[in-house]
């Protein structure tokens, strides 16, 4: 174990509802480019072991901070254990000072680097998703990339509407070049759209309240969330023509399945 993990040290957390949560931890981690995940985890209790006996249970966490900003961060949903969730019902039971184990280099190939440049880049997130995202934002290189960027960010109730204050920073910092397009599926909400994102595209909806088309000519999207959600969407963007993006092959769709 450790010579493959370290061990960091939770510094904060954010309860943003009751089983969404952040948290903020320091660790001697690698550099690593906005977009990319780590792995973090916990040591744990074996089933049928005798007390002592522990395994270090880890999955793959988006960080939200760009590359310069410390902290690290992760957000991440509570599955309640009685519908089988293991390790996040540990970690949403972390104060300051716990102890975390993460992988010293982070992964992924969701990144700036990857994507080619286009005249707008369409960030098309569900819940916890918008984290890669933002980490991406918060970095000088989609803003050379792209004449204009809009962040449409899909969930089930307002307060899932994580990181307001950084989005209306982006805002701030880019007039004019940035737009934020919140999806509410259970409940009513200001200037929040209705709905799934696929559909949303199908029936034109999320490019009127845009205002800028969605097109293969000019467009880039980073589409990255539930598996289902990904996967309608890349059904309806390619039935406009658009195409997944690949190292051999140009394309206009990156995706990253996020569960």
């Amino acid at each position: 174990m450790s010579q493959k993990f370290i061990e960091g040290c939770v510094v904060g957390r954010k309860d943003h509802t009751s089983n969404l949560f952040s948290l903020l931890f320091e660790a001697p981690l690698a550099s690593f480019i906005a977009g990319q995940y780590c792995q973090v985890g916990l040591k744990l209790p074996v089933n049928g072991e005798p007390e002592a006996a522990h395994a270090l249970v880890m999955r793959p966490y988006s960080l939200v901070n760009a590359p310069h900003e410390r902290p690290f961060e992760i957000v991440l949903t509570e599955v309640p254990e009685r519908l089988g969730g293991v390790l996040t019902p540990a970690l949403h039971r972390l104060h300051v000072g716990d102890a975390v184990f993460v992988s010293p280099i982070a992964y992924g190939f969701f990144s700036m680097p990857e994507v080619p440049d286009a005249d707008v880049l369409w960030g098309l997130a569900t819940g916890t998703a918008n984290g890669a995202l933002l980490s991406c934002l918060k970095t000088d290189e989609p803003w050379q990339k792209f004449r204009k960027i809009v962040l449409v960010h899909a969930v089930r109730t307002a307060a899932e509407l994580t990181y307001r204050d950084q989005v209306d920073a982006i805002a701030r910092a880019y007039p004019g070049r940035f737009q934020y397009i919140p999806f509410v599926s259970r409940e009513g909400h200001d200037g929040a759209l209705r709905g799934r994102i696929p559909n949303a595209i199908a029936d034109g909806s999320l490019e009127a309240q845009a205002g800028i088309e969605l097109n293969g000519e000019t467009a880039h999207c980073m589409v990255c969330g539930n598996p289902e959600m990904v996967a309608d969407t890349l059904a309806v963007l390619k039935a406009r023509g658009l195409k997944k993006h690949r190292r051999k092959e140009a394309g206009q769709i990156t995706t990253e399945a996020y569960w």
